[in-house]
């Protein structure tokens, strides 16, 4: 097993070696190489993860050569193209999980906690401060914001454990992280979104960062409205526990320091890949995992602990590629699939299919469906990534009367969804194992009012958009 582990490591390197000397030095060789890599990274894979933890690459990659099949296409050319199809989103997760690094360097979350204690000392505040601040460190950790958040809120708020302040845990960091996908640059499925359908990043970014406030406040409204209908006044345990926690943080000069250096940090990677993708248009998906990399390096070497990287790239070697296997080789067989499809008519019925409904049902066009088929796609266990890639890929060889901003937010607002009320997906699948709440009960039946009424929200803006001929 030692070896698999070991081969299955160099398979993924390889993969983002030769994926990225491909982008700069376009070579045949180079590509097929990456073809071998990719399948040589899914039958790794699913000796290392076994068959039951890898069902999923397998029914893809299954249905991806049965549609190739009857299609006539070649099937081992379709399977090269597609292992090369989503060479981009691969490259960008293999990068990805350097950026944690940086956040397990120094305690800043709790010191920002800690330095702003007094402003949040409200129920409704401090819920405000963790949808906010989920979306934030989404920003380093993706959906290991959870647990981290849990885990914190929970140094502050050990002692409540009844069902109300669950709920009111659980909504405010679930909430948190389903709205990041709607703006936040390092979270995939929003960045392939952008980049696949040609949206304005700087656009997209706003857009989303504009719904993702209402829907935080929307969410504190929802939370009071709970308080209120369980007839209690959470503030003063809220307050009582804030005080006590506040005692064993750092001294204040230190909080002030950590939040300047957590906002430089903050900055510098949001404002290093936004600068120069505006200055030299550079495809997101190649521009962040370079800036990651010369991010993470700047940020040890600022600190004068460089002689640390060594240990840092040791232990993503080590553990963070192997725990990518599985999502690396989801998104390696949708790309066969994807690459199958189009092959096919399927895009023109797809599209001919809307065209029915909208003939049908005048008053109904594609962006009130698009969110649907993110939800129910959800629903049957693919998760955000999974489900953006898939819908995102198939959406490009199409042609729709919309400008790209809104498709993707139609889009990213079914993510949205889909994270807080599947109880399939990876998001809540997290947090029940923080805190041993059960999967329905974390997803649907917290969230379901909210999410309808963000939906409905969503499409207000969409279709008042589409009215106004915003972004034409």
């Amino acid at each position: 097993m030692k070896l698999v582990t070991n081969l299955l490591r160099i398979s993924i390197l390889a993969y983002a070696v030769f994926h990225f000397a491909s982008v700069f030095w376009e070579n045949a060789f180079l590509e097929q190489l990456l073809s071998i890599f990719g399948l040589s990274l899914f039958f790794l894979g699913f000796i290392y993860l076994g068959v039951r933890k890898f069902k999923l690459p397998i029914f893809m990659l299954t249905l991806g050569i049965s549609v190739l099949f009857f299609s006539h296409t070649d099937l081992i050319e379709g399977i090269s193209n597609g292992m090369r199809q989503m060479r981009g989103i691969v490259g960008f997760l293999i990068i990805m999980p350097l950026v944690s690094s940086v956040l397990r360097e120094e305690p800043y979350v709790e010191d920002i906690m800690a330095l702003f204690s007094k402003l949040i000392d409200t129920s409704k505040r401090f819920y405000f401060s963790i949808v906010a601040f989920t979306q934030i460190i989404s920003f380093f950790l993706l959906f290991a914001s959870i647990p981290m958040m849990h885990q914190l809120v929970n140094v502050i708020l050990k002692k409540q454990t009844t069902l109300i302040w669950e709920k009111y845990k659980a909504t405010a960091l679930l909430r948190g992280f389903a709205l990041s996908t709607m703006w936040v640059l390092s979270i995939p499925s929003f960045i392939f979104a952008v980049e696949t359908l040609g949206a304005s990043l700087s656009a997209a970014i706003l857009q989303g960062l504009g719904i993702a406030i209402l829907g935080s406040i929307m969410a504190v409204v929802f939370a009071h409205v709970m308080e209120k209908r369980a007839g209690v006044d959470l503030t003063p345990t809220l307050r009582e526990a804030i005080a006590e926690a506040v005692k064993n943080a750092s001294p204040k000069d230190v909080r002030i320091k950590k939040v300047i250096e957590f906002a430089l940090l903050f900055v510098s990677l949001f404002g290093s890949v936004f600068v120069l993708h505006s200055l030299f248009h550079f495809r997101l998906m190649i521009l962040i995992p370079i800036v990651i990399i010369f991010w993470v390096i700047g940020f040890y070497v600022s600190k004068r602990r460089a002689y640390k990287l060594s240990d840092v790239f040791a232990k993503y070697v080590k553990y963070d590629l192997t725990n990518q296997a599985y999502q690396l080789n989801v998104m390696l067989t949708v790309g066969v699939l994807i690459f199958a499809l189009n092959q096919t008519r399927f895009p023109t019925v797809v599209v001919d299919s809307i065209d029915y409904i909208q003939e049908t049902f005048p008053f109904i066009n594609v962006l009130y469906l698009l969110p649907f088929i993110i939800i129910f796609l959800g629903f049957i266990g693919l998760g955000p990534l999974t489900v953006m890639v898939l819908v995102a890929g198939i959406l490009e060889s199409m042609s729709f009367p919309y400008p790209p901003e809104l498709l993707v937010l139609a889009l990213t607002s079914g993510s949205v969804i889909s994270i807080l009320i599947s109880p399939l997906i990876m998001p809540v699948i997290v947090l029940s194992v923080s805190n041993k709440l059960s999967l329905f009960t974390n997803g649907v039946k917290f969230n379901w009012k909210f999410a309808i009424m963000f939906y409905i929200i969503v499409q207000i803006y969409l279709q008042t958009a589409v009215r106004l001929g915003l972004f034409t």
